[in-house]
């Protein structure tokens, strides 16, 4: 699809494909900085995960809240295998996985990866229409049927 700058025919567009480019190219982007790293956005996940969780989190924990992003969900042990496997997680005397320095050390890298990867992509977008963009999508979401309640 041709991009075009008439507003007239932009508006007759379909959103399917706007919605899909969108996250195709953004979403490449966001993994290809994190590549560059040495992370995964779906090992990028469970660190975040881990980190934030006060008594670490179980296999099944990360899994379960994996569920809702990109429909990784259970196809996120992999990832959980090789982070343990680089010693960026390690099991706990009850079973619980938790990060270690090393796994700090990359999360945080990767933290300012992502800050300086959203302040790219956001560069010339106030923050009013990034929020109408926002409200827009989900309006349209539940007008096609979508549950946006939380949990």
């Amino acid at each position: 699809m041709e991009y075009s700058h008439d507003d007239a025919e932009l508006v007759n567009q379909p959103i399917g494909y706007w919605t899909w480019a969108a996250n195709k190219t953004l979403t490449a982007y966001v993994r290809g900085r994190l590549a560059a790293i040495g992370i995964t956005q779906p090992q990028w996940w469970v660190l975040h995960q881990v980190l934030h969780s006060e008594n670490g989190a179980t296999r099944d924990e990360v899994i379960r809240a994996q569920q809702g992003n990109l429909d990784v969900g259970a196809g996120i042990v992999p990832d959980i295998d090789l982070l343990m496997e680089r010693k960026l997680l390690v099991l706990d005397g009850a079973g619980r996985l938790r990060i270690t320095e090393e796994g700090r050390a990359l999360h945080q890298r990767a933290a300012e990866t992502q800050r300086a990867s959203r302040t790219l992509v956001h560069t010339g977008i106030p923050d009013e229409e990034y929020l109408i963009t926002l409200k827009v999508l989900q309006r349209m979401m539940r007008n096609a049927g979508a549950d946006l309640s939380p949990g």
